[in-house]
């Protein structure tokens, strides 16, 4: 008896949870109707992503380029150099915010399933040999580059397949 009364209030208490759930999609949505903002035309970033996205980031006119967007949410490469020594095997630096970092690899992780360019450029880098999680890192550097010219220009992303990918 104890248990059934136990699970009927955690029952009654996910019911108030997917409700207020549904509460802050809805304000979400009402907020990015306002701000008409085309980051949601990118392959991989709905409302919340989104909206995550653009709070993270602020006004893109602070930053000069894709770079140092990528800088900013920690996707760039850590640097070795000693000398005349290069290192060749470096990481993802992961010094800037987490949270646009997390959302970013979100957003690319379901774009390489989607997008048909991104899909191609993850393609490229397993076929090079990447471990799956490097190819998703290299997609992440891709995702900023997108999101950083959709924001800049302000105008809504189009998936195009080069004939030849740059790195």
């Amino acid at each position: 008896d104890v248990f059934s009364t136990m699970i009927r209030l955690y029952a009654k208490h996910l019911d108030f949870l997917k409700q207020q759930v549904r509460e802050m999609d809805r304000k979400i949505a009402e907020i990015m109707e306002t701000l008409d903002t085309p980051i949601t035309t990118i392959t991989g970033i709905g409302l919340t992503l989104g909206a995550y996205i653009l709070s993270e980031i602020g006004d893109i006119s602070r930053f000069s380029s894709a770079a140092k967007l990528a800088a900013y949410a920690g996707i760039d490469p850590t640097m070795r150099q000693s000398g005349e020594y290069n290192g060749v095997r470096n990481r993802m630096s992961k010094r800037g915010s987490p949270y646009l970092r997390h959302a970013i690899w979100l957003a690319a992780s379901s774009a390489v399933l989607h997008d048909p360019a991104l899909k191609l450029y993850f393609q490229k880098k397993r076929d090079e040999g990447k471990p799956y999680m490097a190819s998703v890192g290299h997609a992440c550097r891709k995702m900023v580059s997108i999101i950083y010219a959709v924001m800049r220009d302000n105008k809504a992303y189009t998936p195009c397949i080069p004939n030849e990918i740059s790195v």
